[in-house]
């Protein structure tokens, strides 16, 4: 019987890769290979239950178990050497590792436990999730980006409008992080004044945690989302680079149940980064040919840089109006990713908004809401189910 356990490989030699993959496969289609370097973030993106680490270097394989105990210390985490050796059972054990194998000499050994032990780690599972409270789990939060290679698409307002209303309508912890790292924007949405930006937590990456991202963050006072604004200065900009990005997407990752990531319109270490890091990407794209020529760009560029898109981008159509020349229907064919939302043209409704520098929605049960609030609720619940 096929088991539904999600088991990461991780592991630098392509024989023991495969073999590995082979033994894993037989009970479950949920496996998934990285090298040492990618391990991390892919623990990070997503919840595994069962992880194989095969040796390497000696100190890269104690600090690639230690790093995956403190990202997932519920998953169980197997270890394969490549040949005895006491000292580094020793070490490997005290990092967190529950099972030790030497390949080749254990190959069969492992083989023949391998189903005994997903079966009893299923076991453990249920019985924890049934004892479990049903609630938002810390520690596992998810990476929702929005970004358009389009100027001008609403990505900002549709980013900072679903932040506000994934607060609004939930208990969830939620963070709203503005990478325009030269000019900003989400400071605007907000009538946000203030001195400090996410630039202010570089010399603590090395330590970064949840008090250092609350202390520089702003809280919107209606519904007490965190936000955290751009240095918007191209000077600070430039010193901001792909490794502390990465820290604080993961410790945000750590400490928020969602964060929403507005990302700017053009591709740099930054923004490959942050769409790496992220569980979702949301591309904004406004139903136009330039908006569709921007798209088909963006998709050759991603793959040329080696970012896998498929199953993580979706598309959300906004400005859709009956006098638009392109209509939904006449996507069908020309998009790739699936559409996970519709947003409605209304300038009508939503310039006094964007003029007063005010949120679309301040309360949860708001009576009158704008057309542009109602589709980002709805939105926003999809979202919540998922």
């Amino acid at each position: 019987m096929e088991s539904s356990v999600n088991i990461l490989i991780v592991s630098e030699w392509e024989q023991n890769t495969a073999q590995l993959k082979i033994i894993a496969e037989s009970f479950s289609k949920r496996v998934t290979t990285v090298n040492y370097s990618d391990a991390i973030r892919e623990m990070n993106r997503e919840t595994r239950d069962i992880v194989i680490v095969s040796q390497f270097e000696a100190d890269a394989s104690v600090e690639v178990v230690q790093s995956i105990r403190m990202v997932n210390p519920a998953c169980l985490l197997l270890f394969v050497a490549n040949a005895s050796d006491f000292t580094l059972l020793r070490s490997i054990i005290r990092s967190g590792a529950d099972e030790f194998f030497v390949f080749p000499d254990e190959a069969s050994l492992f083989t023949s436990r391998f189903p005994t032990i997903v079966k009893n780690y299923e076991i453990k599972k249920n019985s924890m999730e049934e004892a479990a409270v049903t609630s938002y789990g810390r520690n596992r939060g998810k990476i929702f980006s929005f970004y358009s290679g389009k100027g001008g698409s609403g990505r900002t307002l549709i980013a900072s409008s679903i932040a506000q209303t994934l607060k609004l309508e939930s208990t969830a912890e939620v963070i709203l992080i503005d990478l325009n790292t030269q000019y900003g924007g989400i400071e605007n949405v907000f009538s946000i004044e203030s001195n400090r930006s996410l630039a202010d937590l570089m010399p603590v990456v090395e330590e970064l945690n949840e008090s250092h991202i609350r202390n520089v963050s702003e809280t919107q006072e209606d519904s007490k989302l965190e936000i955290l604004i751009s240095p918007c200065d191209a000077e600070i900009a430039e010193s901001i680079d792909d490794e502390f990005i990465a820290k604080l997407i993961r410790t945000c990752r750590r400490s928020f149940d969602y964060v929403v990531i507005d990302l700017p319109s053009y591709v740099n270490a930054q923004v490959v980064t942050a769409i790496e890091e992220s569980d979702k990407i949301y591309y904004i794209l406004a139903p136009e040919t330039p908006a569709l020529k921007k798209l088909k760009q963006f998709e050759t560029l991603s793959t040329r840089l080696g970012i896998h898109l498929n199953n993580r981008m979706e598309i959300v159509l906004n400005e859709l109006a009956k006098e638009n020349e392109v209509q939904q229907k006449d996507l069908k064919n020309v998009l790739r990713y699936p559409i996970a939302a519709t947003i409605r043209r209304d300038i009508k409704g939503l310039q006094p908004f964007i003029n007063k520098g005010m949120p679309v929605r301040k309360i949860q049960k708001e009576r009158k809401l704008i057309p542009f609030a109602k589709d980002i609720r709805k939105f926003a619940r999809e979202v919540l189910k998922q």
